[in-house]
């Protein structure tokens, strides 16, 4: 604890001597620079259509709370009926008064980022009303959040001040860097200051809540989220010198969810043990305040938490959330993950990822995405699992079977809302996608565009304030061929970067390139219409976790058995909404076997394992993760 002081104080007065901000290696285009092609596109479409364009018809209560304005928080407000079960989950009924805040806001991020990255142009003029009727909640010193004055900022228990303007400004940082909309950004600008003014750096203590459960207010360490990006528009480092002040609060008061605080990062013996999704999006306050100052022992505290983390994950990029990590290392059938830690996790290594441009961390990304975000999802109807596992033998509400005696689990389903539970993994849903896309392209000093992350995508910018466009043509995950068609009127000179995945056992292209850190480097002069053609060669490559077990991987995508499944339609929503569960025909299981003589063919994977019923051997076809729902994944 002593040297945890030393640490802390040694950060806090580096910022307060305006120390030099550690130099990012990447730069964020504007939102909505990147859009959908192919099957993202029609994927994102399917989702517009289905329950991310429709949450809130399915629970209007929660999303049309004006939680924001009329219905601001007070005094002597009640807790709110969410519609959901409330057993063995709140260890405080008070979240229960801001809930609706998270609910409304992460939906409305979706949604609009979704409609605007599909140029729909009904969808871009419903969230241009909402963004309008947000802002006029906002009073004349700034204040934009959910607490009425007797309120706000004066907290000494559980409450949803920053989580509440977190969820809000960054569906309105998205708005505003599409549109361009100068009432947007003078409002944000006010808004965040009024927070920096109201808890004002090294002078107060916005995260000291009392010593019990406020879970609402280490979600709001995510308000870092905010700063950084007001800090990439402006490049203003008042905005990152408060989010290391944020996260050095943090550190130094009581936390429910203190898996992220530099005292137990040090402590060797400490395991990750908080509410999964907390831990996941809290890499993110870390990062940014790793790079808001020149201090080794961040850069320390960082590695040693992404290690832990990596331990807690899945081979499919399933980090455990359910809920509570609980000192447990990742398990193919016994620790699930929820929708929502999926999207935090993917949405902070992106972040890592601009900072550090390592191309571990975008493989990282394109693991989550590819395989636990789409196995997560229901291939028919428009649902996701609430929490889910690799090895999912049934889906009928439990995990695999399995009786937690303190809690009515109902999760392990799919569903459009899952009001039973929480409304909450829903809207995050609809924001993976799109949060993906958004880091799939970045900039590199002035004259290099990179892709990190591959997909069927299109990108508009500027190099040397020329206009540039780039359509990235490619069936991928499932194909490995890419083509990269340019246009770039100007015809003026830049550098092309290409991710070259880690899996990838050969490039083929007819390009004159160079290898630079794992990216394939193109240096050359590009027509007015060129194109880049571009095949990585993949493997059959078995993966082994910390259990021992085997999973069978082809370029980007896990390959699993899927267990055939009878569908039970559960409760009914509005419209052709509703929730269903499978229950499984057959329960065999498979054992790995080295003489396997696995080979790749028609996008298959097939495969010698041993049937564990009958001990004999057996030719099995494994298909891609994310076209599963019952499947058997490791072996």
């Amino acid at each position: 604890m002593k040297h945890l002081v030393i640490i802390i104080n040694l950060l806090t007065f580096s910022f307060m001597n305006a120390q030099e901000k550690v130099s990012e290696k990447y730069q964020i285009l504007p939102f909505g620079s990147i859009k959908p092609n192919g099957w993202i596109k029609v994927q994102m479409q399917k989702d517009l259509n289905g329950f991310v364009g429709n949450l809130d018809q399915l629970v209007p209560d929660l999303i049309n709370d004006p939680i924001y304005g009329t219905g601001r928080l007070q005094k002597h407000s009640k807790n709110k009926d969410l519609g959901n079960l409330k057993e063995g989950d709140a260890e405080g009924s008070e979240q229960y008064m801001w809930w609706n805040s998270e609910t409304q806001s992460n939906w409305w991020d979706g949604y609009l980022r979704n409609a605007i990255l599909l140029d729909d142009k009904a969808g871009i003029e419903k969230a241009k009303k909402y963004v309008y009727s947000i802002l006029a909640t906002q009073d004349p010193d700034g204040y934009l959040g959910i607490y009425d004055p007797e309120l706000r900022y004066k907290f000494n228990s559980e409450n949803g001040e920053l989580w509440s303007k977190a969820t809000l400004y960054r569906g309105l940082l998205a708005y505003y860097e599409y549109s361009k909309d100068q009432k947007v950004w003078n409002a944000l600008v006010k808004a965040v200051n009024n927070v920096m003014q109201n808890y004002p750096i090294n002078a107060s203590c916005p995260f000291s809540s009392g010593e019990k459960f406020n879970g609402g207010v280490s979600h709001g360490l995510t308000f870092t989220d905010v700063l950084d990006k007001m800090y990439q528009i402006t490049g203003d480092k008042k905005y990152v010198d408060y989010a290391l002040f944020l996260y050095l609060d943090f550190s130094k008061t009581y936390q429910s969810e203190k898996d992220v605080q530099l005292a137990n990062i040090f402590n060797p013996n400490y395991k990750l043990q908080s509410h999964g999704v907390h831990t996941f999006e809290h890499i993110r306050p870390l990062i940014v305040a790793t790079y808001a100052t020149d201090n080794p022992e961040l850069k320390k505290a960082l590695a040693i938490y992404i290690q832990r983390i990596e331990n807690a994950t899945t081979q499919t990029g399933g980090a455990i959330g359910d809920e509570w990590i609980a000192e447990r290392n990742a398990n193919a059938t016994h620790t699930g993950y929820e929708y929502c830690s999926l999207h935090e996790l993917l949405d902070s290594y992106t972040v890592l990822m601009q900072k550090e441009g390592q191309p571990k961390t975008a493989d990282e990304i394109e693991t989550i995405f590819y395989n636990a975000a789409q196995g997560s999802r229901d291939p028919k109807h428009s649902c996701i699992a609430y929490l889910k596992t690799d090895n999912s033998y049934e889906m009928l509400g439990t995990k695999n079977g399995e009786i937690e005696p303190d809690r009515k689990q109902t999760r392990y389903k799919y569903s459009p809302a899952h009001q039973d539970v929480a409304v909450c993994c829903n809207p995050n849903a609809g924001r993976i996608t799109p949060y993906f896309l958004e880091k799939s392209w970045m900039k590199e000093g002035n004259n290099t565009l990179v892709a990190t992350l591959l997909s069927p995508n299109k990108v508009e910018t500027t190099i040397d304030n020329n206009p540039i466009r780039i359509e990235e043509i490619t069936e991928y995950p499932f194909k490995n061929k890419f083509t990269f068609k340019i246009y770039n009127p100007k015809n003026g000179n830049f550098k092309l970067k290409i991710r070259k995945p880690n899996w990838a056992t050969l490039v083929e292209t007819k390009e004159d390139f160079t290898l630079e850190n794992g990216f394939i480097v193109l240096d050359r002069k590009f027509n007015k219409e060129d194109q880049v053609q571009i095949e990585f060669k993949a493997s059959i490559i078995m993966k082994e976790d910390a259990n021992k077990e085997k999973y069978f991987t082809y370029g980007a995508q896990v390959f699993a058995k899927p267990i055939k499944a009878n569908e039970l339609k559960g409760k009914i929503y509005k419209g052709d909404f509703y929730d269903v569960t499978y229950s499984p025909i057959e329960n065999t299981k498979y054992q790995f076997i080295e003489a396997n003589n696995a080979k790749f063919e028609n996008d298959k994977i097939n495969v010698t394992l041993k049937n564990t019923t009958t001990n004999k051997l057996e030719n099995v076809v494994l298909v891609p993760f994310g076209q599963t729902v019952l499947r058997q994944a490791s072996f």
